[in-house]
């Protein structure tokens, strides 16, 4: 059996982080829970909270999921950070992965497979929901795992929100007004993303984004 372990919720959703709230503290194994809106909260209290397990969204305001992960593990590079997102896309899984994080969980999954992921990453193993690993995808680049790794690694965690954003089809002005970033630093965003990607164009970032298994095909 493990000690009881005190979780941070990292959530910009006030109804969401009830929910999880709610569902963590009825599990005997878990003592202590604090909730924050954005990453950059989660950052600031890590040190003197010290949680045992921090659960957290990716498509946060503010510096996002992904580099509050990487800011995470600068504290601490024992963070054990679980991701519970709304993102079941193999690329999103290999970007949480390679920023630090222990686990992942879809948020459509059923709330036991929560409760066991928080168990099983704060025991030191890793935890991936079945489904959500990539050999279960069924894309072009499904035993190409070099093209992937180069996509991924290219991107750094902010332009990787960006670059989703943009190629699901949001202007500048929408991907900025969903990040709280202005017009100006995500046009930017978007000419190293085109630059680093070879790509010109909205289509292109889509193309690159459907190989890739982050838009889905009608």
């Amino acid at each position: 059996m493990i000690e009881k372990l005190k979780v941070l919720l990292v959530d910009d959703h006030t109804v969401v982080r009830a929910g999880f709230r709610m569902l963590l503290s009825s599990q005997t194994f878990i003592s202590e829970i604090m909730d924050v809106e954005r990453g950059e909260e989660a950052c600031q209290n890590y040190n003197n909270f010290k949680p045992d397990v921090v659960v957290m969204d990716l498509s946060m305001p503010g510096i996002g999921g992904l580099e509050t992960i990487r800011r995470l593990i600068q504290l601490d590079i024992d963070a054990v950070v679980l991701v519970y997102s709304i993102h079941d896309e193999a690329i999103y899984v290999e970007r949480a992965l390679q920023a630090g994080a222990k686990g992942y969980v879809s948020k459509n999954s059923a709330a036991e497979v929560l409760a066991e992921a928080v168990s099983v990453v704060a025991s030191g193993k890793k935890y991936i929901e079945q489904g959500l690993l990539p050999e279960h995808y069924h894309n072009p680049l499904q035993n190409d795992e070099e093209k992937l790794r180069a996509v991924i690694d290219v991107l750094s965690p902010r332009e990787f929100d960006v670059f989703c954003l943009l190629a699901k089809g949001k202007t500048a002005h929408e991907a900025a007004a969903d990040l709280c970033l202005g017009y100006k630093t995500v046009a930017n965003y978007s000419t190293q993303i085109k630059n680093k990607l070879n790509a010109t164009t909205a289509a292109d970032l889509a193309r690159i984004a459907m190989t890739l298994g982050l838009l889905k095909s009608d």
